[in-house]
């Protein structure tokens, strides 16, 4: 059996996965790093369920898909994203970004424009800017960064283990029980992405100031962020994503650690469905 997969411009095999009914309203779900499309699963069989066509793909390096030694970078994710739209050319779409995701969705409506899309959503999303700066004195600093880089040339493995079982679903909170199976899921999305293409992600998700595209979202807007987000606190992303989107609705949930799609999947899939039927 054929693997479904997009060819970018420059010889990049997109992975995809294309569920639910072919006629019905299309849904775009974007991953987060270093994951895959898998990690939306919970999110696309619900949907696809409720009639909706629900893509989801794996990012340039991730996943199934090639791993480019160039072109690891949010202009190429962007552009890997319109491949795909335009290939199955998908019109009316509520696209929705998980994480890295959120950027990756940014930057497509900045390069790409809202032609296609009907509505958009940034689940704990990186945008508008991850690293602190002078303009951006809430973001995170440098060393935070570069300690993910060093960890990650060390023992990428153990690191991916050690964010799944502390921040990342905020297990290192008391209280908390961790789940061994979200811990395995993420260690094993983590492991299927190139070395080289996973490192150089963590400056395109840190880096990258997507301040101008956000002023470019002019579709229906959902922001949805977890209180207690350790890995993208809200403050510096999900709020301040609202502010450069006005008519944005934004939810917050309450304890909420980064890793909703898994933690609080069955709220989240409400308010994804909820939306949508707005």
């Amino acid at each position: 059996m054929a693997v479904p997969h997009i060819t970018t411009h420059d010889d990049v095999e997109i992975y995809y996965k294309d569920w639910g009914p072919k006629d019905g309203a299309v849904v775009i779900l974007s991953h987060g790093w270093p994951l895959s499309s898998d990690s939306w699963e919970s999110q696309a069989l619900y949907l696809a369920d409720a009639g909706y066509r629900v893509v989801t793909h794996d990012r340039r390096g991730h996943g199934r898909s090639s791993q480019p030694w160039h072109g690891n970078d949010m202009d190429h994710y962007a552009d890997d994203l319109a491949a795909v739209i335009d290939t199955l050319d998908l019109q009316d779409i509520s696209l929705f970004g998980f994480s890295t995701g959120g950027g990756e969705i940014a930057r497509y409506v900045g390069r790409h424009g809202t032609r296609r899309i009907a509505r958009l959503g940034l689940i704990a999303a990186v945008p508008p800017l991850m690293l602190k700066t002078e303009a951006n004195p809430g973001g995170l600093p440098i060393d935070v960064f570069d300690g993910i880089r060093a960890a990650s040339i060390a023992d990428r493995s153990k690191l991916y283990q050690d964010i799944a079982s502390g921040p990342f679903f905020g297990f290192n909170r008391p209280g908390t029980t961790p789940s061994k199976g979200m811990i395995d899921s993420f260690w094993l999305q983590g492991m299927m992405g190139g070395h080289k293409n996973t490192y150089d992600s963590i400056r395109a998700f840190s880096e990258t100031d997507f301040t101008e595209d956000l002023k470019k979202f002019d579709k229906p807007t959902l922001i949805v962020h977890g209180e207690d987000d350790q890995i993208v606190p809200i403050d510096a992303a999900g709020r301040a994503s609202k502010t450069l989107v006005p008519h944005a609705e934004l939810k917050v949930y309450p304890g909420g650690p980064h890793g909703i799609t898994d933690t609080h999947k069955d709220q989240l899939c409400r308010d994804m469905l909820a939306f949508m039927k707005s």
